[in-house]
């Protein structure tokens, strides 16, 4: 007597693997998506953080230009210059408004005030 498998029986454990990758790969990708927003939304705030600290020390008020991230950088309110998650650009935005990414405009990221 031949031992083995059945035709059926290997479709259905093919069937049984394709149910559990369609169930779990959409919560993978909406968990990635997820971690890059929040990585996003970190570095946004700390931009900010060294914006405001910036703003401080040189006595710029509300509405006045804000520096480009390589300022900040050399200056020491940032260790190092932060790159999206999400291939987007950081736009610092004048004093006393928050730096926004381009990323978000696209989907890829959300802002720090928008996640859930």
């Amino acid at each position: 007597m031949r031992k083995g498998f059945t035709l059926v029986e290997i479709m259905i454990v093919v069937a049984i693997i394709g149910i559990l990758i369609a169930i779990a790969v959409p919560g993978f990708i909406q968990a990635r998506e997820r971690s890059r927003a929040n990585a996003c939304s970190e570095n946004l705030t700390k931009i900010d953080g060294a914006k405001e600290q910036w703003a401080l020390e040189t006595k710029a008020g509300a509405g006045d230009p804000s520096p480009d991230l390589p300022v900040f950088v050399s200056g020491g309110y940032l260790k190092r210059l932060p790159q999206c998650p999400a291939s987007g650009v950081y736009t610092m935005n004048p004093i006393g408004s928050d730096p926004l990414c381009d990323a978000t405009t696209t989907g890829k990221a959300t802002l720090p005030h928008a996640l859930p």
